[in-house]
């Protein structure tokens, strides 16, 4: 029987490292497989026992809930009082919404893995390609090098960046992989993407693109 019990009228919504969590590797484990099939959800789901189970594929209540209490203990995971919609229209009227409160300067662009940018803001536009196709062959470099960054030094993030003498980010390049794709996000300055609005912003890529990988 299992020790932990489900608050009543409580919905599961992801937070923003949860959301980061989610997306930043594609290497599978059971916490991050339901945290995004969480994000797959056009709406928060109610927290039930049945809702629970079908999110992580667990057939065993007891374990269903040891996974919950561990990703909200981590802080991946909350219970809100309310439903709340996925957005709706397109990426790049979603991003530049959201834009002030997940950029400190307001420059950012979606990248896919061959190098094209998808949305882009504040950038020129020979700038924004150039970005791109850096972004990728950043990724590329790093897959390669992974045995090195992962296994002899530790380095779990797979995120690289342009950094002043002070080591602060000038130009930051992080990888997002939402099913069998792979994008980068590339930002000017320090990210913000411990905003909730973060959350909104790879609750709709994972809606566009999770759905597409499926068909």
């Amino acid at each position: 029987m299992s020790e932990y019990t489900l608050s009543e009228g409580a919905y599961l919504y992801p937070t923003p490292a949860g959301s980061y969590y989610a997306i930043s590797s594609a290497e599978e484990n059971k916490s991050r497989r339901f945290l995004q099939k969480l994000l797959q959800q056009t709406e928060t789901p109610a927290l039930t026992l049945e809702n629970l189970k079908y999110l992580m594929d667990e057939a065993e209540d007891d374990k269903a809930m040891e996974l919950l209490h561990h990703c909200q203990k981590i802080g991946w995971v909350q219970g809100i009082d309310r439903i709340i919609k996925v957005a709706e229209g397109t990426l790049e009227g979603i991003l530049l919404a959201l834009l002030d409160n997940i950029t400190e300067k307001g420059k950012v662009l979606l990248a896919d893995d061959q190098g094209f940018y998808l949305v882009c803001n504040g950038f020129p536009h020979e700038a924004a390609e150039e970005l791109s196709a850096l972004g990728a062959e950043i990724a590329n470099l790093h897959e390669k090098r992974s045995g090195l960054l992962v296994n002899n030094l530790g380095f779990s993030s797979q995120a690289w960046a342009i950094v002043d003498a002070f080591g602060c980010s000038q130009i930051g390049f992080w990888p997002i992989f939402i099913g069998n794709s792979r994008f980068v996000i590339i930002m000017s300055g320090i990210p913000h993407f411990n905003h909730p609005d973060f959350v909104s912003f790879i609750w709709a890529l994972s809606i566009r693109y999770a759905k597409e990988n499926e068909l």
